[in-house]
C-alpha cells in the first residue's frame, strides 16, 4: 500500500504521519512469510498491533509496517501434575481485552484484573503489562518469537524475556516479532462444581478490593472482578470509548520513576514512595541518569498498595544499584505537584493532560504528534525543574524525540 494510510488512522492517540508500505498478516503463516519477505529487502520495518502504545512523528515512516492481525486461542494439554491449570497459546494479533473476556467466560483465572487494557496480545510481553495487582509475568510461560533475519520462530521462555517493570528484552532491543504467546491460568472447573461460581485470583490491590467491598486476599467471582476493573479504568479514561475524549491517548504516558533513597529524601514528606528490594535490572532515572535494574514479584510491595491508588494502577518493582535502597515514586504525584493539573493544555495546543488522570496525554481533536511531544517535554521539564527527576515515556517513540 502507499502512503494513503497514516498512523493517525491506526493508533489510539490518533496522531502520526503516512506509512510507506502497509502489509497485513491474518494468519501465523502469513506473518512469518511477510516478515521474511520484508527483511530480505533491507528496508526499514515496524510491527504494528493495536497501536495503543505508540507515538509516531508527523513525518510518518517510509519503510514497511507489518500489521499483526492474526487470530486464534488454542487450549493446550495441561502440564503433568497441573490438573487445576490450563495452558493457552494465543496468536499475537488477538485483542488483549477480548482474550481476557474469553478467559473469564471460560472460568480461567489469572488475567481478570488486566481487563480493559488496549492493544494486542503480542504487545503484552514487550511491556510486561500489569494493573490492579496482576502482572503478565505471573501467567506468561513462553512466546514464539521470530528473530529479525530468521526463517522460523523460536520458543523463548518467560525467564529468557527478563520481564521487568514495563520492560523486557523485547523492549530493550531484541529485534523481531512476537508470533504467539503461551499462558498458564487457573482452571476453576473443580471449584465451580462445589461453589457454583468461578472465583478469580486473590484480590491484591486495595482500590479494587474497596470497589468490590472485600478485603485484600479475598477471592471474588471472576466476572465481578472484570466488571469492577473496567469501571475503575473507565473512571480514569483508560478504556477505549468513542464517547470519551480522555481515552484518545496511549494510556499512561510516563512510567513511575525508581530513584535512590537519597533522591527520594529530597521530596516533600507527602510524596508517595515505596521502598523496593533488590533483584534484577530495570530503569532508574534520578536527574536524567539511567541505571540497570529489574522487577521482583508483586508480593514484595503489596503492603504499600493503599498509598498508590490515587496516583496510578501500575505495579511496583524491586531493584538495587550498588546496594543503595531504591524507592519507587508516583509519576502522577510528581506531575500534579509540579503545577500541572488534569485538563492542562499549552496555549493553542490540541494536546492536553487527561481530565481524569495526569499520567495520560490526550488528543483533544486534530492534534499533531509534535503537539503531543511538546506537551510531554513540558511535563518532563516541569517535573525536573521542581524535583530534579526525569520522567521516562512508556510508549514506543518512532520519529519523535523527548
Amino acid at each position: 500500500m502507499s502512503g494513503d494510510i497514516r498512523f493517525s488512522d491506526l493508533t489510539t492517540l490518533q496522531v502520526g504521519g503516512p506509512i510507506g508500505r502497509l502489509v497485513t498478516a491474518t494468519t501465523q503463516r502469513d506473518l512469518v512469510d511477510l516478515a521474511v519477505e520484508t527483511w530480505a529487502t533491507d528496508d526499514a520495518w515496524l510491527a504494528l498491533g493495536g497501536g495503543s502504545n505508540l507515538l509516531v512523528g508527523d513525518e510518518g515512516f517510509a519503510g514497511t509496517v507489518i500489521r499483526v492481525a492474526t487470530r486464534g486461542i488454542e487450549v493446550l494439554p495441561a502440564a503433568p501434575g497441573a490438573e487445576a491449570s490450563v495452558r493457552l497459546r494465543v496468536q499475537a494479533g488477538e485483542s488483549w481485552d477480548d482474550l481476557v473476556a474469553w478467559t473469564v467466560e471460560h472460568g480461567y483465572a489469572g488475567l481478570e484484573a488486566l481487563s480493559g487494557i488496549p492493544g494486542s496480545v503480542g504487545a503484552a510481553p514487550v511491556q510486561n503489562i500489569g494493573a490492579y495487582g496482576q502482572e503478565l509475568a505471573a501467567t506468561l510461560v513462553a512466546i514464539e518469537f521470530l528473530d529479525e533475519g530468521a526463517q522460523t520462530p523460536r520458543r523463548m521462555t518467560a525467564a529468557e524475556l527478563e520481564l521487568g517493570y514495563r520492560t523486557s528484552v523485547l523492549k530493550q532491543g531484541l529485534a523481531g516479532i512476537v508470533v504467539t504467546v503461551e499462558l498458564e491460568l487457573h482452571d476453576t472447573a473443580a471449584e465451580r462444581a462445589v461453589l457454583g461460581e468461578a472465583l478469580g485470583q486473590p484480590i491484591a490491590y486495595g482500590q479494587l478490593a474497596d470497589a468490590l467491598h472485600v478485603q485484600q486476599g479475598d477471592r471474588v467471582a471472576i466476572a465481578a472482578v472484570r466488571e469492577s476493573v473496567l469501571a475503575l479504568r473507565a473512571s480514569k479514561g483508560m478504556v477505549l470509548d468513542p464517547a470519551d475524549a480522555d481515552s484518545v491517548s496511549a494510556g499512561s504516558f510516563f512510567t513511575n520513576p525508581i530513584v535512590g533513597e537519597h533522591v527520594a529524601r529530597t521530596l516533600p514528606p507527602t510524596a508517595p514512595r515505596w521502598y523496593v528490594e533488590p533483584e534484577v535490572p530495570d530503569e532508574v532515572t534520578p536527574l536524567g541518569s539511567l541505571a540497570s535494574m529489574s522487577a521482583t514479584p508483586l508480593d514484595a510491595f503489596l503492603a504499600h498498595q493503599a498509598e498508590i491508588e490515587e496516583f496510578g494502577d501500575e505495579v511496583a518493582v524491586a531493584a538495587t544499584v550498588d546496594a543503595e535502597s531504591l524507592v519507587k515514586l508516583s509519576a502522577a504525584w510528581l506531575i500534579e505537584h509540579s503545577g500541572i493539573r488534569r485538563g492542562f493544555a499549552l496555549p493553542g495546543s490540541r494536546a492536553a493532560i487527561s481530565s481524569k488522570h495526569t499520567l495520560a496525554l490526550t488528543n483533544r481533536g486534530g492534534a499533531t504528534a509534535e503537539e503531543i511531544a511538546t506537551l510531554a517535554r513540558f511535563v518532563q521539564g516541569r517535573v525536573q525543574a521542581e524535583f530534579g527527576i526525569v520522567l521516562r515515556p512508556e510508549p514506543v517513540l518512532v520519529g519523535v524525540e523527548l
